[in-house]
């Protein structure tokens, strides 16, 4: 019975916590928020980029859902469209950010912050799981903040005991609101 009302009394102050501890993890990733448009390379070719940012679940996840058109090219010569999903969450346990990606052609990539730089114009994620991928295989997501409206994603990939190559990069400027 005191247990009980000891949580019931600490329950607001455990809630509040949760709601500063929330703002201060996602500061990095704030900048984010909001829709993007911008060009799109890779080895499958040259194309357009759309993507939105969302914090969702009252404010317990950032989500980004995201379009890539590619135009026809000889690797693709009827062109080729990527979407995907993704899903930002804080692990208290491990006390960093988690980066899980859902992609439309069937991939599953859990990536955790590797780093940060100081002014938070950098931010990379590093591959933890691979779903669907061979085995070894690693994969690194960085993100460069070039101005308040504008940023560049890199999506770099390893072949097992090799180096990360850009497989492809995303150039985004916020959309006018």
């Amino acid at each position: 019975m005191r247990k009980t009302i000891l949580i019931i009394a600490l329950l607001p102050a455990m809630l509040s916590a949760q709601t500063g501890e929330r703002q201060n993890v996602w500061a990095p990733l704030k900048f984010f928020v909001g829709a993007w448009e911008g060009t799109a390379a890779s080895r499958s070719g040259i194309g357009t980029a759309e993507r939105e940012y969302r914090f969702i679940l009252d404010g317990a996840f950032l989500q980004a859902e995201s379009r890539h058109v590619y135009e026809a090219s000889r690797q693709s010569p009827d062109g080729q469209t990527h979407e995907g999903l993704e899903l930002f969450s804080y692990d208290r346990v491990r006390e960093t950010l988690v980066m899980r990606q859902f992609h439309s052609e069937g991939f599953v990539n859990q990536y955790l912050l590797d780093s940060l730089s100081a002014d938070s114009t950098t931010i990379v994620f590093a591959s933890e799981h691979l779903e669907n991928v061979p085995p070894g295989w690693r994969a690194k997501e960085q993100f460069e903040i070039i101005n308040s409206d504008e940023f560049i994603e890199f999506f770099k990939l390893a072949p097992p005991g090799g180096e990360f190559e850009v497989y492809w990069e995303t150039h985004l400027k916020r959309k006018d609101q």
